[in-house]
């Protein structure tokens, strides 16, 4: 075991993380600094710092960055369209790398050696937490305890907390755990492992049932600068205060529930279920801006990206040459993409209602079916003639 005199740990007073700054304290005989990322997790973080005193911490940081979340890492994400699988808004992975940048920083500051995370050796958390240590502070000993400690399951934690005095946050009734910040709220494990069973109704935290959302439908109106979100319904807002508005709307009318199972990097399978509420209304706003506004080649091949882009989020490869490279690419072409969306909300639907850009590329004297405008259609005729060149060979040589 390595001579480590401070580790500065990623924690969120559940039951991992509370286990394992206990378990730190009494395997490495050393000081633990007990490190709270604030992204808009709500009232959870009420009692963390008392709680990290009380289980050992020799120091406690908690830092608000909501506002540094939302502007540097959730609206970057945003302007490539990114989703993962088809599905997934990236609401916890997109979390991870300024979390651990954070813990690094204030493991510079404190002095620490080594850093610490609560995730499992089954999952993604491990690789994004690990990536970026490795990325930004290759010096400082890492600590998995999930891959050190003898103990093999979420019960075998329940009794070690027990033993040692640490409040258990999973109970009977709620048998699942959940990960929440300003973008989305997580649920997995526990009675969510099925695949088959139906998640709780009283589960859900963000939004309501979508049968019990208003009867009428709401407008909403999102202007968007060079591709990040700017204001709501002629409001002005900075990106935490913006998503959190949405985040509202959106709930109250049932948008952005996802249940599915999704691959992880490592290999297993996984069901999840999300509430994103916030980020779907602005994913279909953006869209609504990019449709008038983008070169279609541009808008093509940054598609074409995306997946990759979404991969890259996912398994944790944000602070690498790679990312930075797309991202300059997304970043370029987003620079046209500003504009007013209007969409309607209802019972858990997002419609576009509506988009207007000060310099669209939507030409409506182009577009029309009356007479007039610059097109010309018999030019039509040329154009698909060559096109069609090449099928007309290969019909020849085919015989056909």
């Amino acid at each position: 075991m390595a001579d480590i005199k401070k580790i500065v740990l990623a924690y969120s007073g559940g039951l991992d993380t509370s286990v394992i700054l206990k378990w730190l304290k009494e395997t490495y005989k050393c000081q633990v600094v007990a490190f709270a990322a604030d992204l808009g997790q709500g009232d959870e973080l009420d009692e963390v710092a008392e709680k990290a005193k009380r289980t050992g911490a020799d120091q406690v940081f908690i830092e608000d960055l909501k506002e540094v979340f939302v502007r540097d890492f959730v609206w970057p994400m945003f302007r490539a369209n990114a989703l993962y699988e088809g599905n997934y808004l990236l609401g916890t992975s997109i979390a991870r790398p300024l979390i651990a940048q954070a813990q690094v920083e204030v493991a510079r500051k404190v002095g620490a050696d080594a850093v610490s995370h609560g995730a499992t050796g089954k999952g993604n958390d491990q690789v994004r937490f690990e990536l970026t240590y490795q990325a930004l502070a290759p010096d400082l000993f890492i600590i998995a305890p999930w891959r050190e400690w003898q103990m093999q399951s979420r019960t075998d934690l329940v009794a070690y907390a027990r033993t040692h005095g640490i409040p258990v946050p999973v109970t009977k009734e709620k048998p699942y755990s959940s990960d929440r910040n300003l973008l989305h709220i997580s649920f997995e494990g526990g009675i969510l492992e099925d695949p088959w069973a139906e998640p709780p109704a009283d589960m859900f935290v963000l939004t309501r049932a979508p049968e019990c959302a208003a009867t009428h439908p709401h407008y909403v109106e999102i202007a968007f600068e060079a591709g990040d979100p700017v204001a709501v319904n002629g409001e002005a807002l900075s990106p935490a205060k913006l998503l959190a508005r949405l985040n509202d709307l959106g709930g109250e009318h049932g948008i952005g529930r996802v249940d599915l199972v999704e691959n992880r990097y490592v290999g297993l399978k996984s069901r999840g279920v999300y509430e994103t509420p916030g980020g779907t209304i602005l994913r279909a706003a953006h869209q609504a801006v990019e449709s008038i506004t983008l070169d279609r080649e541009v808008m093509h091949l940054r598609d074409s990206l995306m997946p990759r882009y979404a991969d890259m989020i996912y398994n944790g490869y944000w602070f690498t040459p790679e990312r930075y490279a797309l991202q300059s690419l997304i970043d370029e072409a987003q620079k046209p993409v500003t504009g007013t969306a209007r969409l309607k909300l209802y019972r858990g639907n997002v419609t576009v209602a509506g988009r207007k850009a000060p310099k669209s590329m939507y030409r409506p004297d182009l577009a029309t079916f009356e007479a007039g405008g610059d097109y010309v259609q018999a030019d039509a005729t040329g154009f698909i003639r060559l096109n069609a060149l090449r099928l007309k060979i290969r019909a020849k040589l085919e015989g056909k």
